[in-house]
C-alpha cells in the first residue's frame, strides 16, 4: 500500500496528509462547541480527500514514472506556494472576518516556519485556529528535516554544497546510502528515521511545558513552534506563558536542535572527529549565544550606573537570562522573546537593540535544520577561508586543508558560500526595493525583507521602532513578502536548480 502511494508525486502525497490533518482541529472545534470552525475544517478535509482521490485514480492508469530528485524539488516548491491555497480555506471560512489573501499569507508564513501573523491580537482567533497554525508550522519543520536528506542532499543544495559530500567523487558515508536509493525509497527511509524523533521531541516538550503550568493547547503550540522554529504562539509569545522562566529554560534546551543537525542526525558530518562538541556549527552558535548577551549585558551594566540600579543583582540576572534566551531564539530564527527581555531595558534605560536581533536572524542556525538565514556552516566556511588567506600572507608556501575539519569542506566551499551570500544579499536588495515601491518606508522595508528571507516573522514586531501592522499592507506588498518567505525557506540556489532543463525535458 505504501509503495503504491509513494508512486504518486510528492505534492499529491503532501496534500493528502494536509487534508487528513484538518480532521484534528475539526474534532477540537467540535469539542469546544465552535461549530462554524468545525464545519470549515471538516468540509475542507472531506472535499480535499475526495479531490485528491480523484486525481490519484486519474494518474493510476498512466505508465509508471519514477520521481526524480528535481521533480521532488519542484514538488517542494509547489508545497510552499500552491499547498497554502488549500490550507487557507478552513482559516478563511472558519474566521469569516478576513480576506482570502490574508489567510493565504498566514498559511505561507506558518508552512515556511516564518511565523509572521496577520492577527497581532491572539484573541481574534479561536483555539482551534491557533492549533491549526501551530500544526502547519510543525508540519513545515518536519518537511524540511526530511527534505534536507531526501531531496536537497542528493542535489548538493541547502548547505550540502559546501561540504565534501557535495564534491564530485567524494561522498560522506552518512548520505551515500540515500543517494544510491530511488527517490521514493529515500523519502520513506528518511521519514522512518526522523519522524519518530521529531514527534517524540515535540511530545516531550509538550509534557514538560504542561508540568510547568501552561494550558495544554498553549503548551502544544509552543512545543510545535520550538521544534519547527516557527515562533507561532496562541497567546502572543512565551513571555506571556504561565510556565515563566522554568518554561523558557526547557524551551532553551530544545532550541539547540536548531543549531546543528548533528543533534538528531549524522548525515551532515563536517568534522573527522565525532561528538557534538567538535561540530563547528554548534561551537560557533554557542559562541554567539554566550558572546552577544555578555556584550549586551556589559552595555546595560555601564548604562545602569546612570540610573543607580547596579546593586540590584536580581534584575541583573534576569536581564542576562533574557539576553541569552532571546539571542538563541533569534539565532535559530524562532523569534520567541523572553519575558525577561524587557527587564534589561527597564533596568538600564536603553532601548531594544533590534539591529542585533536582525543580524542574528540573518546568520541563522544549522544547515538542514528548521532554522533559516545564511546558516552557521556557510559563515564558518567563510571564516576558514579568511583565516587561510591570512596564513598565506605570512607563510606563502604553506599547505591548506590540513586539519580534520577543513578536509570535510569542499575545495571550492568558500567560493560557493560566497556566491550564496551574494545571491542572498541581492535577493534582500530586490525585496527591499519592491516593498519600498509599494509604499513602505525604508526602515519597514528592511525589517520586512530580513524577517521574510530569514524566516523570522517576530522580527516585524520586535526589530522596528514601532511594530509593523501587516494588515495595513497593500495586496502586492503581501504577495512580495509571501514570495520572500518561500525564497528564504528554499534558498536561491534551489530556485536556480529548478531552472535546470532536465526537469522540463519530459
Amino acid at each position: 500500500m505504501i509503495a503504491r502511494i509513494l508512486r504518486f508525486p510528492l505534492i499529491l502525497i503532501l496534500s493528502g496528509i494536509a487534508a487528513l490533518a484538518m480532521l484534528l482541529p475539526a474534532v477540537h472545534a467540535l469539542v469546544q462547541e465552535d461549530f462554524t470552525v468545525a464545519r470549515a475544517f471538516a468540509y475542507s478535509s472531506i472535499l480535499g480527500l475526495a479531490l485528491i482521490a480523484l486525481i490519484g485514480l486519474a494518474m493510476s492508469n498512466q505508465p509508471r514514472r519514477l520521481n526524480s530528485d528535481l521533480r521532488d524539488l519542484l514538488s517542494l516548491f509547489l508545497a510552499f506556494t500552491v499547498l497554502p491555497l488549500f490550507l487557507a480555506v478552513p482559516v478563511y471560512e472558519g474566521l469569516g472576518t478576513t480576506s482570502f489573501l490574508n489567510a493565504y499569507f498566514e498559511m505561507v508564513s506558518s508552512l515556511t516556519t516564518t511565523g509572521a501573523t496577520m492577527f497581532a491580537d491572539a484573541a481574534r482567533l479561536s483555539d482551534s485556529l491557533h492549533l491549526w497554525r501551530g500544526m502547519v508550522g510543525w508540519f513545515g519543520g518536519l518537511l524540511m528535516w526530511i527534505a534536507a536528506a531526501a531531496v536537497l542532499a542528493p542535489l548538493a543544495l541547502g548547505g550540502f554544497e559546501v561540504t565534501a559530500s557535495g564534491e564530485p567523487g567524494q561522498f560522506d558515508s552518512g548520505t551515500e546510502r540515500f543517494e544510491r536509493a530511488s527517490s521514493a525509497k529515500r523519502l520513506s527511509q528518511v521519514t522512518a528515521q526522523l519522524a519518530p524523533i521529531y514527534i517524540g521531541l515535540t511530545a516531550g516538550l509538550w509534557v514538560l511545558l504542561m508540568i510547568g503550568g501552561d494550558r495544554p493547547l498553549v503548551a502544544l503550540v509552543h512545543a510545535m513552534s520550538t521544534l519547527a522554529t516557527s515562533g507561532i504562539s496562541a497567546i502572543g509569545g512565551v513571555g506571556q506563558a504561565s510556565s515563566g522562566i522554568g518554561g523558557e529554560a526547557v524551551i532553551f534546551l530544545f532550541f539547540l536542535f536548531g543549531l546543528s543537525r548533528l543533534t538528531f542526525s549524522s548525515d551532515t558530518v563536517t568534522t573527522g572527529r565525532p561528538g557534538l562538541h567538535n561540530d563547528p556549527e554548534f561551537r560557533l552558535g554557542m559562541i554567539l549565544v554566550l558572546g552577544v548577551p555578555i556584550l549586551l549585558f556589559s552595555r546595560h551594566w555601564i548604562a545602569a550606573f546612570d540610573v543607580d540600579e547596579v546593586e540590584n543583582l536580581g534584575l541583573a540576572l534576569r536581564a542576562l537570562w533574557g539576553g541569552v534566551f532571546t539571542t538563541l531564539s533569534f539565532l535559530t530564527t524562532t523569534g520567541f522573546e523572553s519575558g525577561s527581555w524587557s527587564t534589561a531595558r527597564d533596568w538600564s534605560g536603553l532601548g531594544t537593540p533590534g539591529l542585533i536581533l536582525m543580524g542574528l536572524s540573518l546568520v541563522g542556525g544549522g544547515v538542514a535544520t528548521t532554522a533559516g538565514g545564511v546558516k552557521l556552516l556557510r559563515v564558518y566556511v567563510l571564516y576558514l577561508n579568511s583565516q587561510r588567506e591570512m596564513e598565506r600572507m605570512i607563510y606563502p608556501s604553506s599547505v591548506g586543508r590540513a586539519g580534520p575539519g577543513s578536509r570535510r569542506i569542499r575545495r571550492q566551499g568558500a567560493y560557493i558560500a560566497w556566491v550564496f551570500f551574494m545571491l542572498f544579499a541581492m535577493s534582500l536588495s530586490v525585496i527591499i526595493l519592491a516593498l519600498a515601491g509599494f509604499g513602505q518606508s525604508f526602515e519597514a522595508s528592511v525589517v520586512l525583507a530580513v524577517a521574510a528571507l530569514s524566516t523570522t516573522g517576530p522580527l516585524i514586531t520586535v526589530a522596528a521602532e514601532t511594530p509593523i501592522n501587516l494588515l495595513a499592507l497593500s495586496a502586492p506588498a503581501k504577495l512580495v513578502i509571501c514570495a520572500a518567505m518561500v525564497l528564504g525557506r528554499l534558498e536561491m540556489l534551489a530556485i536556480i536548480a529548478l531552472c535546470n532543463p532536465g526537469l522540463w525535458r519530459d
